[in-house]
């Protein structure tokens, strides 16, 4: 498959972006990892992107990361998938954390203990320790998962006794605005409680700030985001009909 050189100028662009936004705020752009978010996405969009750079891909859905991560690497050579990883991104049910584990380098949606120890308890059984975030809701909106900033002092001391569950960071999904600059105060929040809870029970390898996407990742990049998840920036327009894979957003 010839590359597509639409591909390569929207992750140029995006790189681009990331690297002026460090710029600005006195950070090193190789602090951030970029992450392209694949949902609703052409897979031959996705395979082009991974055959130009980028390295790591997030799903919303279990069953879709299943169906596509199959469908996409069975189109790349060995050299590229060996170095890929895959994240979810979305809300995830107790009862699909078995394929989940199974599937992904990392879970970025972790709300809850009960979900926590079952990533564990499945990832104790496939002899391996998965790399989590926590999703903190610093938007107070119902529709969206994560714990409440209150409780996440919490959250981090249960967890900390889990073997095969490492929190290495925080994720949160702002409310949407037209402004990206309205986002700001939720990105430098999600990082003052990172940089408290480093010391806390719990938050020994709490390092990454995942936060920012297509619309506002400058902003959270400038806020101190180290992984930002990034769709129709990178991809172009979704273009393929919703999943209907469950309750995740």
């Amino acid at each position: 498959m010839s590359l597509d050189p639409g591909v390569q100028e929207r992750l140029n662009s995006v790189r681009d972006r990331i690297e002026r936004a460090c710029t600005r705020a006195g950070r090193s752009a190789e602090a951030v990892q970029l992450i392209g978010v694949c949902k609703r996405q052409p897979l031959e969009r996705v395979v082009q992107a991974v055959q130009a750079g980028v390295t790591q891909l997030g799903e919303n859905y279990v069953q879709a990361l299943q169906e596509r991560r199959a469908r996409i690497e069975a189109q790349l050579d060995p050299a590229c998938t060996a170095g890929l990883r895959w994240r979810l991104l979305g809300g995830l049910q107790r009862n699909k954390a078995r394929a989940a584990v199974s599937l992904v380098d990392a879970i970025d949606s972790v709300d809850r203990l009960s979900l926590a120890q079952e990533i564990d308890k499945r990832a104790a059984a496939g002899r391996r320790v998965l790399d989590v975030c926590l999703q903190v809701n610093l938007s107070a909106e119902a529709q969206k998962g994560g714990v409440e900033a209150g409780s996440l002092p919490g959250l981090l001391e249960a967890c900390a006794p889990l073997s095969h569950l490492r929190v290495i960071g925080l994720m949160t999904i702002p409310a949407a605005h037209d402004d990206p600059e309205a986002s700001r105060a939720v990105f430098a929040h999600l990082r003052e409680l990172r940089d408290r809870l480093q010391e806390a029970p719990g938050g020994g390898d709490l390092r990454e700030l995942s936060m920012g996407m297509s619309s506002d990742f400058e902003v959270a990049v400038e806020e101190g985001a180290t992984l930002v998840r990034i769709g129709t920036a990178l991809f172009g327009p979704r273009d393929v009909p919703p999943e209907k894979t469950g309750r995740n957003p």
